[in-house]
């Protein structure tokens, strides 16, 4: 008897460890320091209605999200299904950006936006050529886009290299070379790398204003162009 209710007591206690072991398995797993598990937040996807006509609208849209950027505080955003179906039937980006291909420098990152919202346009040293301004063109023109922003950014490798080799007369080799020879307009022996990079910001800005087709948008009050300065610590300055 003595031997039967031991074994019915063994059991017992296997059934009750195995059970709390069983719903507490990811707290002992991960959890080897004793520190209490906190589950990771998931933040929601939102669906944002970015149906923006007006050049000014645009520019508040950019600058929200790029607030929220800054301050850690970036939202899950067009990008679930839902969204993706509504793209099937067309675009309608509110910002075609004209900015460099640094890898620091992500549109849709900095400015805390989603799929179907920015049109990006990325060359080293956010210059532009025929194929960028045709890009331009297509997005005021088929896809009612109401903003352009060029926007330059600290420690541009590009500008960096035009200065170094204006100042500094360091040779270059390759394709770079091409890139270079359109930003080395903007330096000045006398000026800092700085005042460099927001040259040739101004000089990208002139360049699209000499396309006759885009000009016509801007003129017409239809879409509005704009410079733009982001420091690598996240804040966009606009211009």
């Amino acid at each position: 008897m003595k031997k039967k209710l031991v074994l019915i007591a063994m059991i017992s206690v296997s059934i009750l460890y195995g059970c709390s072991k069983g719903n507490s398995n990811t707290a002992i797993e991960n959890n080897t320091e004793g520190k209490p598990v906190i589950e990771e937040n998931v933040s929601e996807n939102l669906n944002i209605d970015t149906n923006i006509k007006s050049s000014d609208e645009a520019l508040t849209m950019l600058k929200d999200g790029n607030e929220r950027f800054l301050n850690d505080k970036s939202e899950l955003r067009n990008i679930n299904q839902q969204r993706r179906d509504q793209l099937k039937e067309g675009q309608n980006p509110y910002a075609v950006i004209v900015s460099c291909s640094d890898s620091r420098v992500t549109p849709t990152t900095i400015f805390n936006a989603g799929l179907g919202e920015i049109f990006d346009i990325r060359i080293a040293g956010n210059v532009v050529d025929d194929d960028a301004l045709g890009s331009i063109e297509y997005a005021i023109e088929h896809c009612n886009t109401p903003l352009i922003v060029v926007i330059g950014h600290q420690s541009c490798g590009a500008v960096t290299a035009a200065y170094n080799k204006v100042i500094k007369g360091e040779a270059l080799e390759g394709h770079i070379e091409d890139i270079v020879e359109k930003i080395e307009p903007s330096i000045d022996k006398n000026a800092t790398l700085d005042d460099a990079i927001n040259k040739n910001i101004e000089a990208t800005i002139k360049k699209i204003l000499e396309d006759e087709s885009i000009k016509k948008f801007i003129d017409e009050g239809k879409v509005k162009i704009v410079g733009a300065y982001y420091d690598l610590g996240g804040k966009v300055t606009f211009k």
